[in-house]
């Protein structure tokens, strides 16, 4: 089988995941968090990386133990059982096929407080269209231009944030340094936590350089570290984001809360920084679509590939482009659904899929250091019951914070998956068929 160079450090794993994270979507969701929280959006960020924090933990134990690309799918399978990780599969299959959704909701709602006589339905089809296309012919030129468009995403935010703090520091009324962005008289716990599992969407990505493995140096020490690394910096990011912002607009009435950011832009910053922003945002949200459709595609071949899913649909190359073209199609198709969906609903429904593969890898820790290998100390029982109890029970009352209809199409989502589990496995009677993934 072929082999893949080892030729990424920390440092590169690690710029990788924060690239994946799309730090920019910090403001493309305030509008969102902060009616979720009464303008409390720094204290839904700072719950969200508490919870993702003990994940990460969790993630970079199970990397240690299975240095493999499969992630969250094999650590479930072999720490727990085969049936089960096809469940951590499916849930992760939830994340990465309906992502692209999300995205390209959210910059569509953006260009369309920017351009209110175009449809927003027409910007969701021309992302999907675009992206699609490109992800068909292949991603060499998106590869060229990447990097240039992250640096131009991180100097959009830098200067929103720049600007807000201005907008702070002018205003003799508003402290530079407050709690009020965190705690105020009469706020209620679930509302924040409802924040956070809406915020959580902003972390999806940490655990995704646990593909990367088989082109890490060192990957038993190096993925586990940048896991966590990717999560601290997220999480200070996203916390010190949000925490000006806040300051600089702390009321929660917005025309649009899909594209609350793009008035506080022109608040703070006048019309020509709200070109700028406008402009950052949607090279965010393009390449950050990008990158997920092309993640989906391979993933959904991959399975194809190795029989989990049907094979001579999902497990077809082109013979033109080399690219998986029909898993390419179908997930421009998944997308659709945002035609009918708003950003609140999507960014949730993608959250339950990442909150049940979270509780799953913090369960598997558990199971594989604390019950089969037995590993015991002081130690041993933070870092393999303590912790991952810690990291399964946050992430579980923030997937029951979600709102009501995405935990219902969560919920669909996982019984379709069981479903089909069940005929893979002739009801349950033999293992699912494994993926392949090389051992580093």
């Amino acid at each position: 089988m072929a082999t893949l160079k080892r030729t990424l450090s920390l440092g590169s794993v690690v710029l990788f995941g924060i690239a994946y994270m799309t730090p920019i979507i910090v403001l493309g969701t305030f509008g969102i968090l902060a009616d979720a929280t009464g303008g409390l959006v720094p204290a839904a960020y700072l719950a969200a990386a508490v919870a993702m924090l003990f994940t990460a933990l969790s993630y970079g134990n199970m990397a240690r133990a299975f240095p493999v690309a499969g992630s969250a799918y094999t650590y479930v399978r072999k720490s727990i059982s085969p049936q089960l990780g096809f469940i951590t599969g499916w849930a992760v299959l939830l994340d990465y096929l309906f992502l692209p959704m999300a995205i390209w909701l959210i910059g569509a709602a953006y260009l369309h407080s920017a351009f209110p006589d175009v449809p927003q339905a027409l910007w969701v089809l021309a992302f999907i269209g675009v992206t699609t296309g490109i992800n068909v012919i292949g991603l060499r030129l998106a590869k060229t231009v990447n990097g240039l468009l992250m640096f131009i995403q991180l100097l959009v935010l830098a200067a929103f944030v720049g600007l807000a703090i201005r907008y702070v520091w002018g205003d003799a009324s508003t402290p530079l340094w407050s709690l009020a962005p965190f705690y105020k008289e009469g706020a209620q716990l679930p509302l924040i936590m409802g924040g956070a599992a809406i915020a959580c969407y902003s972390f999806l990505g940490f655990d995704a350089v646990s593909t990367l493995t088989e082109e890490t140096r060192e990957p038993r020490k190096n993925i586990p570290k940048a896991i966590l690394l990717i999560t601290l910096i997220g999480g200070a990011l996203f916390i010190a984001c949000s925490y000006f912002v806040q300051l600089a607009h702390p009321s929660t009435d917005f025309a649009n809360i899909d594209a609350a950011a793009y008035e506080i832009a022109r608040n703070i910053g006048g019309d020509l920084f709200v070109s700028l922003f406008l402009l950052g945002l949607i090279v965010g949200q393009f390449t950050s679509g990008l990158s997920a459709q092309a993640s989906a595609s391979r993933l959904l071949f991959a399975m194809g590939r190795d029989g989990v899913l049907p094979k001579a649909f999902f497990g077809r190359l082109s013979e033109r482009f080399s690219t998986p073209v029909p898993s390419i199609i179908l997930c421009g198709l998944v997308a659709l659904l945002a035609l009918r969906m708003d950003v609140t609903t999507s960014t949730s429904f993608i959250n339950f899929g990442a909150f049940l593969a979270f509780s799953l890898v913090n369960l598997a820790v558990i199971f594989h250091y604390w019950l089969a290998k037995k590993q015991r100390g002081s130690r041993a029982l933070l870092l393999y019951l303590v912790f991952p109890l810690f990291g399964l029970a946050s992430n579980l009352w923030l997937m029951a914070s979600l709102d009501h209809l995405a935990l219902y199409l969560g919920a669909g989502w996982l019984c379709l998956g069981l479903l089909y589990l069940a005929v893979l496995t002739q009801g349950f009677r033999r293992p699912p068929p494994e993926m392949s993934f090389e051992e580093a």
